[in-house]
């Protein structure tokens, strides 16, 4: 790996901008059907959405896990942050009047949980190692 493509990798705002690229562009396309502007409105607001949660899952997973013990541990914060991320995006796309709310909100919490679930479990894993 090129030491550019290296440094892109690593860099929060990459992650925040692909973030709101790809998560908006999938909520604009789950709402195709509908007319404009609704499908433009449904994947900004899920593109900003995706955007902020990717900058601050991490840091949630990270304040949850400390907060459980033993096995409890590797299944707690990452469903806590899934129902917290499922309920705001929920709220939020009805407020706007989203048509397809549970396609739009699918694949981002997908990506989400999955996220949180995995680090929530490498965080985890070394902490039992080291107590």
């Amino acid at each position: 790996m090129t030491a550019t493509l290296r440094r892109l990798a690593g860099s929060g705002t990459v992650h925040v901008l692909f973030a709101f690229l790809a998560m908006g562009g999938w909520a604009s396309f789950a709402n195709r059907g509908h007319a404009m502007p609704q499908p433009l409105y449904s994947g900004l607001l899920q593109g900003a959405l995706s955007a902020c949660l990717t900058l601050f899952l991490k840091s949630v997973i990270d304040v949850l896990s400390r907060r459980f013990r033993g096995v409890t541990r590797f299944w707690a914060p990452p469903l806590i942050a899934c129902l917290g991320s499922a309920s705001l995006l929920t709220a939020l796309h009805a407020l706007i009047g989203t048509p397809e709310i549970a396609k739009t909100i699918a694949v981002p919490l997908l990506v989400s949980t999955s996220y949180a679930a995995i680090y929530n479990y490498s965080i985890s894993r070394r902490r039992g190692a080291g107590s």
